[in-house]
C-alpha cells in the first residue's frame, strides 16, 4: 500500500465543479464567529458537492485570509451568499419547499442515529453560533431539529466537526 499523489486523485477543477450535479443540501451558517470554522465548512461542502452556503448575521464572508487558510480555495467552487437576516432567508427557503433542519440540542430533536429523510426534497441544515447555538427564532422557523448524540462530559462539538458529520450523513442518504 502507498499514499496516492495529488495527481492520482483525479479531482475535478472549479469549472467542472460548477457544472456537476449537486447534493440536494444547503448549509446555513448563522452568527459563526470563527473564520477558521467558516473555511472548514466551505472545504467540507466542496468535498460533498453541496449546492450552496448561506452566511448569515455576523458570519464573515470571503474573501478573507483566515477563511482562505482552511477553505483552501473552496470559496471559489462552492456557491455562497450573504444574508443579514436568517428569518427572511428561512421564510424564502420554505416558500421554495426546502426542508429546514436546525442542528441543535432540543427537547424534541431527532437523533442522528434515528431520523427519517425524504429524498425527494431539498434540505437545509442550520449551524448556529459557537457559544449560543442556533437561535430560538431559527428553530421556530425550522421543520425539524437534529442533533449528534454525545456521550462524554462536553455539551457540544466544534461546528467544523459537527457539520462534517451531518454533511456526510445527508450526502450518503441523498446520493
Amino acid at each position: 500500500m502507498r499514499k496516492l499523489k495529488n495527481i492520482e486523485l483525479k479531482r475535478i477543477d472549479v469549472k467542472e465543479f460548477k457544472k456537476s450535479k449537486k447534493t440536494k443540501l444547503i448549509i446555513i451558517l448563522d452568527d459563526i464567529r470563527s473564520l477558521n470554522n467558516i473555511g472548514s465548512v466551505f472545504r467540507t461542502c466542496d468535498a460533498f458537492l453541496i449546492e450552496k452556503i448561506y452566511l448569515c448575521g455576523i458570519t464573515a464572508s470571503p474573501p478573507h485570509k483566515d477563511i482562505h487558510k482552511t477553505a483552501l480555495g473552496s470559496t471559489e467552487s462552492v456557491d455562497w451568499e450573504y444574508c443579514k437576516d436568517i428569518s427572511g432567508l428561512l421564510v424564502k427557503l420554505k416558500k421554495e419547499k426546502i426542508f429546514i433542519w436546525s442542528v441543535e440540542q432540543a427537547d424534541k430533536s431527532n437523533k442522528l442515529t434515528d431520523f427519517n429523510l425524504n429524498n425527494d426534497l431539498k434540505h437545509a441544515l442550520i449551524f448556529g453560533n459557537e457559544v449560543k447555538g442556533v437561535s430560538e427564532k431559527a428553530i421556530s422557523l425550522s421543520d425539524e431539529v437534529i442533533e449528534v448524540p454525545q456521550f462524554g462530559t462536553k455539551h457540544s462539538l466544534n461546528i467544523s466537526v459537527c457539520s462534517g458529520i451531518l454533511i456526510w450523513e445527508f450526502y450518503k442518504r441523498l446520493s
